[in-house]
């Protein structure tokens, strides 16, 4: 890997957000009206997974397009560390713009641009494998949307997550799909994605994640078994199609999810004509135009009730309702 030198002495950094491993800054040169984003480890000596992380979302430089990702640009060494710079294409994170809840048309523009982004991500070939909140940035006054947060992000068309203990499985437990946690015997590909932007759109609509849980096996369980309460339920004026569209991406196998983030992001455009030009939704089938262009061979299982109701027994063992 390449290590770039750039001069970022005459930036000035404010914080975006911070967790346990990194710190996302914005930073402004003003007397030439640059602004760059800067992700940082948080220790000034960190682990070598957490370097391979930022080296990882480099080398996808050339597959992402600024249009709708904060571009990877350069890794070089500033505070004393190993940091990545991106292109900053304005905007806030999302997870700043959840409470209160979107209104209805509010939400339908954003999930509509938040999806077509990740529509480009897949056409590029690249699974993201950690879409949340926290990595969107968002433009309130335009809807515009741009994906960040490629630290775990894959190439590969399906891979299989070897089962580990939850706390170290890489990504974010409370927007996982099933298949990520290791438990499913199943692959990961470009639906799993789509089972995160379902947990986001949730949260975005209702204020809400679908599941909660005290720790990582119960999160586990959740994805696994536990069917979330319907966004209509939570909320009364949410229209019943845009509530089964949220479920769809909730799907606990993916064969059963929407297969393409164009096909979700078609349903949501008429759900948006209609409500602009009607206020209301009719029902309408959903996943119409959800073509994909990839052949994937199902995994999901098939006359095995019996076998399957044994696994889900297990998980109740723990005492923990469905």
């Amino acid at each position: 890997m390449d290590y770039f030198v750039n001069d970022l002495s005459r930036y000035a950094f404010q914080v975006l957000r911070k967790d346990q491993e990194f710190v996302h800054y914005r930073g402004q040169r003003e007397e030439v009206l640059s602004r760059i984003l800067v992700l940082a480890p948080v220790a000034e000596y960190p682990a070598p997974e957490v370097l391979r992380r930022l080296e990882q979302a480099y080398s996808l430089k050339e597959e992402l397009d600024g249009a709708w990702v904060a571009r990877p640009t350069a890794i070089t060494r500033h505070w004393n560390r190993t940091v990545l710079i991106m292109e900053d294409p304005g905007g806030i994170p999302l997870d700043q713009l959840l409470h209160p809840p979107l209104d209805l048309s509010a939400w339908l523009r954003l999930s509509i641009s938040l999806s077509t982004a990740v529509d480009h991500l897949h056409q590029r070939g690249v699974i993201h494998k950690d879409i949340k909140p926290a990595n969107v940035l968002v433009d309130p006054a335009s809807n515009e949307c741009w994906l960040t947060g490629f630290l775990i992000a894959s190439r590969l068309p399906r891979e299989r997550q070897l089962p580990r203990s939850p706390e170290f499985i890489s990504g974010t437990l409370a927007y996982m799909a099933p298949e990520q946690t290791g438990r499913m015997n199943r692959s990961i590909d470009s639906r799993s994605d789509l089972y995160a932007l379902g947990v986001t759109l949730y949260e975005m609509l209702t204020g809400n994640l679908p599941f909660a849980a005290a720790d990582a096996m119960e999160w586990v369980h959740c994805h696994i078994v536990r069917q979330p309460v319907p966004p209509d339920e939570r909320r009364s004026d949410v229209p019943a199609n845009v509530s089964a569209i949220i479920l769809k991406l909730l799907s606990k196998t993916a064969e059963e999810r929407y297969q393409t983030a164009a096909g979700l992001a078609a349903d949501l455009r008429k759900c948006l004509a209609e409500w602009t030009s009607h206020g209301r939704l009719s029902r309408f089938s959903l996943g119409m135009h959800d073509i994909s262009d990839r052949f994937l061979v199902p995994e999901k299982l098939y006359g095995r009730d019996r076998e399957i109701k044994t696994l889900l027994d297990a998980f109740d063992e723990n005492g923990w309702d469905r």
